[in-house]
């Protein structure tokens, strides 16, 4: 009985536990939440994480260089918004071309309706019958997508290649000025404590400790965000971005130190 006792208090507290991670994602009608539309956040999360890591990554060899206040703020607003502007017209181009890919692959799954129907009519039976429905069920669906062609070429392109209608998919201008604002604003932070601390000391030794800090947070708040979007942990989605953003610029000051102490690149 005693032994009984025991892992029901080991499990109760894990079952509860598990019952609030669940309940996270529910609103309150018990209906799960919607996350925000998935590629305007690939764009935030990837373009504010790159550009917190990369600002600071710069920031910290030039700090191992010991190079001036100066220095850091010229080098390094000038290189956010040269990555800025590379990041926003790369997910322009990029976005631009899966879409130019998209209506390519619309045409020739077209080109097999018309002139393959029978063939194409039966893989969709096949792969509805191996999701689980019977002929009969199968048959029907199949036979009323037939009836109208352009529905048909839709369904054949999600289920074969993956792809939405070129219709559907994001504006391509609208996903590069996602980008480009994201990696200006989350890349401002590490050099923000060059600037507010300017008023409080001239040490660039502090400066540099403060634009650490400026980092850390800016991650750990990139890494909440991520978490409450999608409804994931926020201890560990900050963690992983924090871990990512100390390699990177440990890495960073590693190579800053190394060339002018070891590989004698003074100035």
């Amino acid at each position: 009985m005693a032994e009984t006792n025991s892992n029901g208090g080991f499990r109760e507290p894990l079952l509860r536990s598990l019952d609030g991670e669940l309940e996270k994602g529910k609103g309150k009608n018990g209906r799960p939440k919607e996350p925000w539309k998935g590629e305007v956040v690939k764009s935030i999360v990837y373009a504010g994480l790159d550009a917190i890591v990369t600002s600071f990554s710069l920031i910290s060899s030039i700090s191992a260089g010991h190079l001036s206040s100066v220095d850091v703020l010229v080098l390094g607003f000038a290189n956010l918004v040269a990555d800025g502007i590379s990041m926003g017209f790369g997910d322009y181009v990029s976005s631009s071309t899966e879409k130019d890919v998209a209506a390519k692959e619309r045409t020739v799954t077209e080109w097999d309706v018309i002139n393959q129907h029978r063939p194409q009519k039966e893989e969709l039976l096949r792969h509805y019958q191996q999701l689980g429905m019977n002929d009969t069920d199968a048959n029907t669906v199949v036979n009323i997508f037939a009836k109208y062609r352009d529905i048909m070429i839709d369904e054949k392109m999600a289920i074969q290649k993956g792809l939405l209608p070129p219709d559907q998919a994001d504006k391509p201008w609208k996903s590069g000025l996602i980008t480009f604002t994201a990696f200006i604003v989350f890349g401002c932070a590490p050099l923000l404590a060059f600037i507010v601390l300017i008023p409080f000391t001239k040490n660039d030794t502090y400066k540099f400790i403060g634009a650490c800090v400026f980092s850390a947070v800016a991650l750990a708040l990139l890494g909440i965000a991520k978490a409450k979007i999608a409804s994931q942990n926020y201890a560990l989605s900050a963690g992983i971005t924090l871990f990512n953003g100390l390699i990177a610029g440990a890495a960073a000051y590693g190579i800053g130190w190394t060339l002018r102490n070891v590989a004698g690149l003074e100035e």
